[in-house]
Order: structure tokens, then sequence, then C-alpha cells
């Protein structure tokens, strides 16, 4: 059936896929940001923060995830209607997802052998069948990759406009092999697997929904209407509550997962000297006690700490401009925050609750990757 990830094993998906497991360079520290602009990944030591590798992609790399195995990168190029594969051990670029119409964000499956993609310009949520999609694809892609670009994204101009327009001329779903889509609300962002297996979370930033996708049935189970323009998730660790940044609302909604509803909204207010606008949330993350949420206030220019129980903002630590992803690294003493404006990434030390260091990481990054 066309949702059978739910029954397969990940190392079946890895045999399907007829890849190589790679001697994976564990624990290596070393930091991975993509560039927006640069079209690459950048790769910086761990302990120095220096730049040791410039891995060419597609066209605007966005969002980065390992798999399962953590022995490969995923990497959406929303401009090169791809998503690419690279290796960890090597830091080469070895494969490439191609046909996927402008790939924002994306999950994988519990099992590893789905990959969910929000296909932002055909309004779609995509289940992509990994193993059928190596197996049928044909011969393998050139893996060409885009120049350093000087144009303006497209994100900088909707913001500037307050609008955005729909691209309905994307790639046809039936040339992509596994590849089946869901229709959800205008530019679907954040995208979220639950980790029972049977649901997925889909933002609509136009809209102002999140749709609860049953992925067994292939339908839409709930649609909850939450702040203005809705970007990420975070899931809190026990399951039960799904936290999720309103960009234009300057606020967090929380979810009851087990009632699909609205149980709390968190406003957050602009730090001193800036205006309520400024406020423009859009990367959340959880600390593993769950005790913690972490909110990059995009053109704020800092990051929120809130208290999880009592729904507060404890502090605020100042960034650089337009803090728009937030990473933290797997004993979660430290925390990376992309700042897409000033083109650098600021660390946090969790503990003190205070920025330790500034590095430049290419033009526009988008988000940052550990290897611990």
């Amino acid at each position: 059936m066309v949702f059978g990830w739910l029954f397969r094993a990940t190392l079946g998906c890895a045999l399907a896929l007829g890849l190589a497991l790679p001697v994976a360079a564990k624990d290596t520290g070393l930091v991975f940001v993509s560039s927006e602009k640069d079209n690459a990944v950048h790769v910086l030591d761990g302990r120095t923060l220096e730049v040791v590798k410039r891995i060419g992609t597609a066209a605007r790399p966005r969002h980065l995830q390992f798999d399962p195995a953590r022995a490969r990168i995923f990497v959406a190029c929303g401009d090169g209607d791809a998503i690419d594969i690279i290796d960890v051990a090597t830091l080469q670029l070895t494969d490439r997802i191609t046909g996927i119409d402008d790939p924002e964000l994306f999950d994988f499956s519990p099992d590893g052998g789905t990959l969910l993609i929000s296909m932002e310009d055909d309004a779609k949520l995509g289940i992509l069948d990994l193993a059928t999609y190596f197996r049928e694809r044909g011969p393998k892609p050139d893996l060409d990759v885009a120049e350093p670009s000087d144009e303006p994204l497209a994100d900088e101009e909707e913001e500037e406009e307050g609008e955005a327009e729909n691209d309905e001329d994307g790639a046809e779903d039936d040339a992509v092999a596994g590849l089946t889509t869901i229709e959800v609300g205008a530019e679907p962002e954040g995208i979220l697997a639950n980790p029972d297996g049977r649901t997925v979370y889909v933002s609509s930033e136009v809209a102002n929904l999140v749709h609860v996708v049953d992925l067994a049935s292939g339908s839409i189970r709930a649609n909850i209407l939450v702040g203005q323009r809705p970007r990420r998730f975070a899931l809190t660790p026990d399951g039960q509550e799904l936290w999720v940044s309103n960009e234009l609302a300057a606020s967090v909604s929380i979810i009851d997962v087990a009632t699909n509803t609205v149980s709390a909204t968190l406003a957050l207010e602009p730090p001193r000297g800036l205006r309520p606008e400024d406020v423009t949330p859009v990367g959340i993350t959880m600390t593993r006690d769950g005790r913690t949420a972490v909110i990059a206030m995009g053109r704020a220019n800092h990051v929120a700490f809130v208290d999880v129980a009592a729904r507060q903002v404890t502090d605020l630590v100042l960034v650089g401009n337009r803090a728009w992803n937030a990473t933290l690294n797997r004993d979660g003493s430290l925390l990376y925050v992309a700042n897409g404006l000033s083109d650098d990434m600021t660390v946090i030390d969790m503990e003190r609750r205070r920025a330790v260091r500034s590095v430049p990481v290419g033009r526009v990054p988008h988000t940052v990757l550990i290897d611990d």
C-alpha cells in the first residue's frame, strides 16, 4: 500500500535503497551550516569554528537533517527543486533526489523509509517512499552544483511586500517515482512527523493552519487555527504538546496533541528598544528534559528562553540580525543560532544563557546541524 512505510524497518530500507552504509565519522563535532545564497553547505571544525570545507549543492539549500543512521545529511534545495545527499564520513555530495518542486522543510518517518516534504509552491505535503524512488528513478542524476547567487531571495521580497504569490508551475507528482501528495493550505513550511508513526503535522503560512495528517488514510484529520503565519514546530518530549511559532503574530501556539486544539498562546514581547513588529519568531527548539523552549525571534535579533510549564519568557539573549533557526548540540550545553541577515552564527552557552561566540558562516545561513 502507498503508506507501507509504517511497517518497514530502517535496515530494510537502507538495503532497499541499494546504498552501502559508510563508516560514519562519529562524534566529529563538525558543524554544518546551509547558506542560501552561497548555494553551499559550510563545514566548520566544532572546536575552532573555522570553516574546513565548502560543499556545493543545488540552488538555495535550506533545511538540513541527518538520516536516522546519522550517516548522511539531506539538504532541501528550494530553487534547485531537489534534495541533495551528503555523505558525513567523506564530506562529499553523493546523490540527489530530483523533481521535488520547491522543497522547503522535510522530516523522516520514524522508520526512516519515507521522506515527508513541505512543497511550498504546490501547497502540498509530499510523501516520498525512498526505496521506490531509488529503485525506479533510472540513471543517477548529474550532481551539478549551483554558482553563488547575487539575486534577492524570494523570502526577502515577500517580507518586504507583506505578501507572497503562489507559483503553480511546479514539478509533476507523477514524474517522481515513489512520490504521492496531499493537498494542504497555501505555502506549507513547518513539518514534523509524530514518533507514533501515524501522524504528520504541516503548517500553512497563508491559511494560518496546522494540518494534522493521518498517513495511513492519506487524509487530513484536523485543521487547527493558530496565529498569523505559522512556521516551525517543537514537540514536548512527552508528546503531549506541539509548540508552533507564529511569525507575524509574534506568538507561539501551544496545541494539545490529544484533542488537536490550541490550549494556550504565548505572546512574545519585544526586547527593550525594539518595536512589536520586529518580533518575528521562526525557529523553535526544546531541551531534552522538556523544561525549556528556545525561540529565535527573527528581526528582533534575540532568542527567547521560555519556561515550558509556566509559559513564561525567562531570558532574552542578543544574537545577530534576523535570528532564524536555533539548534542544540546533543548534550544541550550549546545553542547554535543562524542569523540570516548578518551572515553569521551565534553560539550560546545554555547554562549561563550567554552568547559566547559569533562566527561568519556564509551568506544567508539557514540551518545548523551538529555531528556530535
